[in-house]
């Protein structure tokens, strides 16, 4: 069987990551994803290590473009011309969705925009991915993943008390927008199998970042104060805490009802004598000698590795702790391989490799991250010729005129 969108067409118009990481979304789940991209240079993330200072000619693969494009047709066409754009119509005749990420009026002037797509197929669903969100005055604004990071809050609620902006590396904005806009799609086609009816969605990294800080942003708009961020060398509650280890790992204490384990642990980490210390025979009173407990526990974790720490927490009580990884460690951890969050894959020009597997688990209809991303243009006569009835000769006379 199947993934769970098998039979659902999508045509992708996007760029970079925050749009073409929704299609990718879509293609593991089974959807079939062709790929729009200008016919001379295609997708500018196609260069993306060039623009980073990395020589293209090193050997290394792109992972940029094949992270965000696997599993997709790319059809490569000159939309300045109307023959290429007429390629779109009769190809959103034939889709179910239509993904675009280009800044505002971009659709308009090429003739792309909803209104234009819907009359070729009134149950289309017309996806955007912006910045800032269709409405308000700076709803045209260019945005990019470091700008979404910016204006959404999070560079100044990640990190310590220190108050300077922290950038979260590896296009979190760009990612979080692609989950919602991928989301938002699915819901979508959802209504319109209940409902019939197709419709423009939007999607932006300001509004799917103030959702990923739900919690957060909710606090400051009903208690009119946010969430302060601490040095965890002052963190109110030091069993929701981490620390460094005799290995110079680092090991998560996530205790959040802490009065219920604060006795078993004292007696796990050999501090007996800090069980009935009226200094910490409370979390309200943890939390005010804080700085002084996480100092102890500081030497504590210190003696010893973190395996050893971590069998210790597991044997000798029901405690809450994990480790606390690297990016590195993330393809060999246990847990991240049996549950398929990166797996294995034999790219037929990279060879054997390890690729971002699928967050979600479908007991009859699961998807598939195994995939490969497109060369440039790779499927262009597959597309006219197979799904939208071009003949040879019209493929040719395309091709003289560099439409495609």
């Amino acid at each position: 069987m199947g993934g769970p969108l098998e039979g659902i067409r999508v045509i992708d118009w996007t760029i970079w990551q925050q749009g073409p990481v929704a299609s990718v979304m879509l293609a593991d789940l089974g959807a079939e994803v062709i790929k729009i991209e200008e016919r001379e240079r295609g997708d500018p993330g196609r260069g993306v290590m060039a623009v980073a200072g990395i020589p293209v000619n090193n050997g290394l693969p792109n992972f940029y473009h094949e992270a965000n494009n696997r599993h997709k047709k790319s059809l490569a066409v000159n939309l300045k011309k109307p023959e290429g754009r007429e390629i779109i119509y009769r190809l959103a005749a034939k889709s179910d969705v239509f993904l675009q990420n280009f800044r505002q009026g971009v659709a308009e002037r090429l003739e792309l925009d909803y209104p234009r797509l819907r009359a070729c197929n009134p149950r289309l669903i017309y996806a955007n991915a912006t910045g800032y969100g269709p409405e308000g005055p700076e709803s045209g604004e260019p945005s990019f993943d470091y700008l979404g990071e910016a204006r959404s809050g999070i560079m100044m609620a990640i990190g310590t008390d220190d108050a300077k902006p922290s950038y979260i590396f590896g296009g979190v904005a760009d990612q979080m927008g692609a989950i919602m806009l991928a989301h938002g799609i699915v819901v979508a086609l959802f209504a319109r199998e209940r409902l019939g009816v197709g419709q423009e969605i939007h999607a932006s990294h300001l509004g799917s970042m103030i959702a990923l800080q739900g919690l957060n942003v909710a606090c400051r708009a009903m208690m009119g104060t946010q969430m302060t961020p601490r040095s965890r060398r002052s963190a109110f509650n030091p069993l929701w805490n981490h620390y460094r280890c005799a290995d110079g790992k680092w090991l998560c204490l996530g205790m959040l009802q802490a009065d219920r384990y604060w006795k078993d642990f004292c007696r796990m980490a050999g501090l007996d004598e800090l069980a009935a210390d009226p200094r910490f025979a409370t979390i309200a009173a943890r939390g005010a000698n804080a700085e002084a407990l996480i100092e102890i526990l500081d030497g504590v974790f210190a003696a010893k590795p973190r395996s050893e720490w971590l069998r210790k927490l597991r044997e000798e009580g029901d405690f809450v702790a994990t480790v606390v990884n690297t990016i590195d460690d993330l393809p060999d951890d246990p847990q991240v391989v049996a549950n398929g969050y990166i797996v294995d894959y034999n790219h037929p020009k990279i060879g054997p490799t390890k690729i971002v597997g699928l967050p979600l688990k479908f007991s009859e209809t699961p998807g598939n991250p195994r995939g490969r991303a497109p060369e440039l243009g790779e499927h262009t006569e597959e597309v006219l010729a197979g799904l939208l009835g071009y003949s040879w000769e019209e493929i040719h006379q395309l091709r003289e005129r560099q439409v495609i």
